[in-house]
């Protein structure tokens, strides 16, 4: 249960139409002070109609949405959220610290503040040797990092991130990682991505919606206990008796869900796996066999994920 004083986006009955289709589904959601919540789902799904009504973009057909138990209207929201969204937006021709003190004058931020802003903001994303560079001469990496300082530059409690990764290399996404986890001490974060593997690293809890509508909220780790396409340990096993190997089978067949035999190796799959591991193993070892090779694979979110969704493919 989420402790309704602890909460800074609430999110109630929200739907949203154009003409016949309703994009947003009657959602309900709890989103806590200092949490990454990741907000996932297929194209289409109604993630960003529903970022859009958070931010003020777009007014909801029906529902509610209030920060930290209020209600604003669009001036004062813009005050509260920063977003980084997919596509980079900025300016060609002006320099990283140009693009910066642009930004924070539209929000009313000037002198020593802003420009104190402004150097914290390059130096916490690595660009402080790039302040001088005009944008369009920054590499694809360069300018994603920008854009988060963008949204950045007003200090806000709320901060948005739509695939915040996108078109980073392996040091630059540890970098943003990094970044985005020590938020989490002063701000509330809102993350969307089509990246499993970064939702699992990042989210305290997530969201997958479809179709407009809520299908389950937890943390990443109770998702993959509970769904998707099981986890999945390979044996190799020393011995070649096809029945005794049988034997062992059946055996296992009573624990586990699935059990496959492969030449000389079993192919196992059961939820909750990595917790059965010690049985399967002392089982095997009772019929005399030894265990050459041991391959654990993990259920991952993104099984969770198709699993919620299906595979059919999207836009």
């Amino acid at each position: 249960m989420v402790d309704q004083n602890n909460i800074a986006i609430k999110i109630s009955n929200l739907t949203k139409s154009f003409g016949q289709l309703v994009a947003v589904n009657d959602l309900s959601l709890d989103i806590c002070k200092g949490e990454i919540f990741g907000f996932l789902g297929p194209n289409g799904a109604g993630k960003t109609t529903t970022i859009n009504m958070i931010s003020g973009l777009l007014s909801p057909t029906n529902g509610s949405i209030a920060l930290f138990n209020k209600y604003f209207n669009k001036n004062i929201l813009k005050t509260y959220i920063g977003i980084c969204p997919q596509e980079n937006i900025i300016w060609p021709k002006l320099t990283c610290k140009e693009q910066l003190i642009f930004m924070g004058n539209m929000y009313g931020l000037s002198g020593t503040l802003l420009k104190k802003r402004v150097g914290e903001l390059l130096n916490w994303m690595a660009l402080e040797d790039r302040q001088n560079t005009i944008a369009s001469k920054l590499s694809g990496g360069m300018k994603r990092r920008l854009n988060i300082c963008l949204a950045l530059i007003h200090d806000p409690k709320i901060l948005i991130f739509d695939e915040p990764e996108a078109g980073l290399d392996p040091q630059s996404r540890i970098l943003v990682r990094n970044f985005i986890k020590s938020l989490v001490k002063e701000k509330t974060i809102l993350l969307t991505t089509h990246n499993m593997d970064e939702a699992d690293r990042l989210s305290n809890r997530v969201a997958i919606i479809d179709y407009g509508k809520l299908l389950l909220v937890d943390s990443p780790a109770n998702l993959k206990k509970t769904m998707g396409e099981c986890d999945l340990l390979e044996i190799d096993l020393s011995i070649k008796d096809k029945n005794k190997i049988k034997d062992i089978q059946n055996k296992l067949s009573k624990i586990c869900d699935n059990v496959l035999i492969r030449d000389n190796s079993l192919i196992i799959k059961s939820n909750n796996l990595i917790e059965l591991i010690s049985t399967i193993t002392a089982l095997i070892k009772k019929y005399g066999a030894k265990i050459n090779t041991f391959t654990l694979r993990e259920n991952t979110l993104e099984d969770v994920f198709i699993h919620l969704t299906g595979r059919k493919l999207r836009q």
